[in-house]
């Protein structure tokens, strides 16, 4: 890409933090409904919340779960969001799940090696926040943020949005049927690096489920029609203008709190299927293994790991936790740091990206994720992880690119003893259900 890409150098670490902005951005941070006329005031908030009004966000959702967290923004990782609690019905207070998540690094490595990029702090990704039009974000509220060298920018959206059934159930017997249709809360921005536009979402569904994604679209680089050598796509009329071929190499760090909690501990999980006996069936073996160092773990068949609560349990007595579910991933070999699907870190203040780490952590430390996995005793944990995407461009890429997204779930798994939206009529079938519904 050419390198306009690029961004002077910038003091880092600058945050935008609550305390920082308050009385230089607008009224609730210029909150404004999309497509609306400035609200009301709202009514006084709740004493003992853990960010002011102008940076807070709660939603209550299908079902009545309550999702609530504070929000900031930096000019290095984009948005952060801190503090976020899951209360789902029933739960007699809020249910803390993450201390802080956000971005980490885009790595872009071109097929040909003429150009390497850590998006996030070394192009100007916090620079490029977008102001965002009503339709852009629908039936939602966006909400002015101040950028360094910028302004104020209308960057933030925050929505709800339906995603289909969130259950159903027919009877056994009779023609009852069980079934909600959901609605998920949406917290995203867009930046702009370069001639791509990266659209970072944050996903809060009503049965604790939490989606992470980040969508690439803009434009493909005009200066990178040159991969005659087998590294691109043409995308012109015959055989010319060879786009060239890159990767989006994304990281996300999470900070997890279950229950108020950082010191949770980490398990890994996997299952073995053993081919059946003659006349038999295959059986499968499940086992788990606690993390308890440091690990750069690479995602496998009937593999998973998951973030249990150190404290909390559910009504059934069951340690909460949260299951990692990456995406569909294309793990980048051409960097140590690209090279593993999730990394567990014991947690330290300076450490905060994933790759060109521009925090001082002394003298000759390493810059990479990869290099701060060295066998270190767990018992706070810092979750790394890395979603590759290998972007082989297509005819349809032009002109404006569609988006391609990737991202993972977190998944709530025993946070409660019964699917937390379970009709009232169901609520009598935990454990062994009856013959029949």
């Amino acid at each position: 890409m050419s390198s306009s890409r690029l961004r002077p150098a910038r003091r880092a670490g600058t945050v935008l933090a609550a305390g920082a902005l308050l009385g230089t951005v607008a009224t609730a941070a210029g909150a404004t409904p999309a497509g609306a006329a400035p609200a009301a005031p709202a009514a006084p908030a709740p004493p003992a919340a853990d960010c002011s009004a102008a940076y807070r966000i709660e939603q209550k959702l299908d079902g009545g779960t309550v999702w609530r967290m504070c929000w900031r923004y930096s000019t290095d990782s984009g948005l952060i969001l801190d503090k976020v609690t899951y209360q789902p019905p029933g739960e007699p207070a809020p249910i803390r799940v993450l201390n802080s998540a956000k971005l980490a690094q885009i790595h872009v490595p071109y097929d040909d090696g003429n150009a390497e990029y850590d998006d996030l702090t070394g192009a100007g990704f916090g620079w490029g926040l977008q102001n965002l039009k009503p339709g852009e974000c629908p039936g939602g509220t966006l909400t002015s943020v101040k950028v360094p060298d910028v302004g104020k920018v209308n960057g933030l959206c925050t929505t709800t949005r339906a995603r289909g059934h969130a259950y159903r159930m027919a009877a056994d017997t009779g023609s009852k049927v069980w079934q909600a249709q959901g609605k998920d809360l949406l917290v995203y921005t867009v930046n702009k690096v370069g001639w791509y536009e990266y659209i970072s979402e944050w996903r809060f569904s009503s049965d604790g489920m939490i989606g992470a994604n980040v969508g690439a679209t803009g434009s493909l680089s005009p200066v990178d029609y040159n991969a005659t050598d087998g590294r691109g796509w043409p995308i012109g009329k015959g055989a010319r203008d060879y786009a060239t071929s890159h990767a989006h190499n994304v990281f996300w760090k999470l900070d997890f709190g279950l229950d108020g909690s950082s010191k949770g501990r980490i398990e890994q999980y996997d299952s073995q299927v053993t081919p059946p006996a003659r006349g038999g069936s295959p059986t499968v073996k499940t086992t788990r293994t606690t993390v308890t160092k440091e690990l750069a773990g690479d995602a496998k068949n009937m593999r998973w790991w998951r973030v249990v609560s150190a404290t909390g349990k559910n009504k059934d007595g069951h340690p909460r936790s949260y299951e990692i579910v990456p995406g569909h991933t294309n793990t980048y070999a051409g960097r140590p740091f690209t090279r593993h699907d999730v990394y567990f870190t014991q947690a330290r203040a300076c450490e905060q990206f994933a790759s060109n780490n521009i925090l001082d952590c002394g003298r000759n430390a390493p810059d990479s994720v990869d290099k701060w996995v060295n066998g270190e005793t767990l018992t706070n944990p810092a979750v790394w992880v890395n979603i590759g995407f290998h972007h082989v461009a297509r005819d349809e890429d032009q002109q404006p690119m569609p988006v391609h997204w990737q991202g993972f779930q977190l998944a709530p798994r025993d946070v409660t003893a019964m699917n937390p939206l379970t009709p009232a009529d169901l609520a009598g079938q935990n454990g062994a259900p009856p013959q029949g519904s």
